[in-house]
């Protein structure tokens, strides 16, 4: 299909996916399923990532998983009315509707990205239950900063832990779907018997190069949503090739040939007045 039948399809796919996230009322489990579909990628080893192959179940059985298959069948239904779109683009053009829908900020979607029919090994998404090391370990082996592991950790203002999935039960904020700071208010204010706060999240709070970017986006909502608008696309694109990001490296190929083609004419040029004067 042509690039612009493709991105007319992206839109049509996306008016779908607000329709459904906003009947349903299942946009924090929607931006989970793309969280974890990008958050297995390895930057070394260029493997995982946002590929769709979290809707083998042989990824969506991970511990880390659990519950995702209802995200994964809500999308079938999308797919079904849109099926030259990738898995890779439905699931994170789901979880950039998510937000949007929810009152987040508008997050650029570069379509484009390749199934895989490859899953990655268990034990690449951040384990709630640990603190800022583990974090980091997981986010660096990602390629993303610690300024990204905060604003992304601002996406539990939507939806809530359950018992059964990961083993803590709660919500984190109290309108979990309203995409805000309030997350990181929360934080600030610290235990609450109502609300949940992990070893994670503690950590954002406890860690002095975390707890800066806290302490913004809990006085500045905008800020909050810009850097959250970039962590995301970030997050979204890890291992993919954007087209314009195809398009500037085509760009430096091109002027590196351009320029080694003239040094070479200057250098010829020089080495036949040298031997002209020679003889």
């Amino acid at each position: 299909m042509a690039c612009k039948e493709y991105v007319n399809e992206i839109e049509s796919t996306r008016r779908d996916l607000r329709a459904l996230i906003s009947s349903k009322n299942c946009a924090p489990i929607m931006l989970r399923l793309a969280w974890h579909d990008a958050g297995t990628y390895d930057a070394k080893t260029k493997t995982g990532g946002p590929n769709g192959s979290i809707r083998f179940e042989a990824e969506y059985k991970h511990s880390a998983n659990n519950g995702l298959k209802i995200a994964i069948d809500l999308c079938e239904e999308v797919k079904a009315k849109h099926p030259k779109i990738t898995y890779a683009d439905l699931y994170q053009l789901a979880g950039i509707v998510a937000v949007e829908v929810t009152g987040g900020p508008t997050i650029d979607f570069s379509p484009g990205r390749k199934d895989s029919m490859v899953s990655p090994e268990e034990g690449r998404l951040p384990a709630a239950n640990k603190g800022a090391s583990h974090l980091r370990e997981i986010f660096t082996r990602m390629g993303l900063s610690d300024k990204d592991i905060v604003a992304l950790s601002g996406g539990h203002t939507l939806g809530r832990a359950h018992l059964e999935r990961s083993g803590f039960d709660g919500p984190w904020t109290r309108e979990t779907l309203k995409f805000d700071n309030s997350y990181f208010v929360e934080l600030l204010k610290g235990d609450s018997e109502d609300l949940l706060k992990l070893p994670t999240d503690k950590a954002l709070v406890e860690d002095p190069r975390f707890r800066k970017y806290v302490d913004i986006y809990a006085k500045d909502k905008e800020a909050f949503f810009k850097d959250y608008a970039a962590s995301h696309k970030r997050l979204s694109e890890l291992g993919f090739k954007t087209q314009s990001a195809l398009l500037r490296s085509t760009l430096i190929k091109k002027t590196i040939a351009a320029v080694g083609v003239s040094i070479t004419v200057v250098i010829l040029g020089y080495l036949y007045e040298m031997n002209r004067k020679m003889t």
